[in-house]
């Protein structure tokens, strides 16, 4: 009876440890016969979220898509990565051919869509009538796909007019990080440049209409990850 009572209890603080538990289930480790030999833990989803707001965040943003060619790839990209990002939308490129399309894929796959106007113009140097129309035209061709209103807005060449604000309710949304892709189809410099001046809380700005520009956002986003960098949507960095 004692030695049945101490075979008990040892498999009692086995079972505590989660080193001998003998089951069926697929996440076991098994031998050659098929069989159960230990217990995988669970990974502490706790743990992993905590170590995730640990994670410096930056943005990664793309203006004057959305491209039929380059957007897509990017997208493939993004999404193997499962990576968001934050596009700033030219009117007319919305509604090329088939690109309404590509607009509602990146909605659709958690990316943030946002406003570049209509005709990229330099809101500054145009009436605030031509401006407000510029950006609402826009505005009406993302929600008319989203189905959402759309709250943020890049203005090309970064130069804003307050007044719009009382017409119009976007948020401005510039940026820290500038390779100039737009100058250069060397992807290395691109790279390069991105990755040594980007720090926490940075915006990063690019273009899906480039080539070169596209194939270099994946590198940055692989680079960046494994330096423990977390990409968001610009709205995370914003609204925080």
């Amino acid at each position: 009876m004692k030695k049945w009572m101490q075979g008990i209890a040892l498999v009692y603080v086995l079972l505590l440890l989660g080193i001998c538990v003998p089951r069926a289930d697929s996440g076991n480790a098994q031998n050659d016969a098929g069989e159960a030999l230990y217990l995988i833990r669970p990974k502490d989803k706790k743990e992993e979220a905590e170590k995730k707001l640990e994670q410096p965040k930056i943005a990664l943003t793309f203006d004057d898509g959305p491209n039929a060619q380059f957007t897509p790839f990017l997208l493939d990209g993004l999404k193997e990565r499962n990576v968001k990002a934050t596009f700033f939308l030219i009117g007319k490129n919305i509604e090329a051919g088939s690109n309404a399309e590509i607009v509602k894929r990146e909605w659709e796959e958690g990316h943030l869509v946002g406003n570049h106007t209509y005709n990229h113009v330099e809101i500054t140097r145009v009436s605030n009538d031509t401006a407000y129309r510029e950006i609402k035209a826009t505005n009406d061709l993302i929600q008319g796909i989203t189905g959402q209103p759309v709250e943020y807005m890049r203005p090309p060449f970064g130069l804003w007019q307050k007044k719009l604000e009382q017409k119009i309710h976007v948020l401005p949304v510039m940026w820290t990080v500038d390779p100039l892709d737009w100058a250069t189809e060397n992807e290395d410099e691109i790279v390069n440049k991105v990755v040594t001046e980007v720090e926490e809380n940075d915006i990063i700005l690019l273009h899906d209409c480039y080539k070169s520009s596209v194939r270099a956002a994946l590198r940055i986003v692989d680079l960046l990850e494994a330096k423990g960098y977390q990409f968001v949507t610009v709205d995370e960095l914003l609204l925080e």
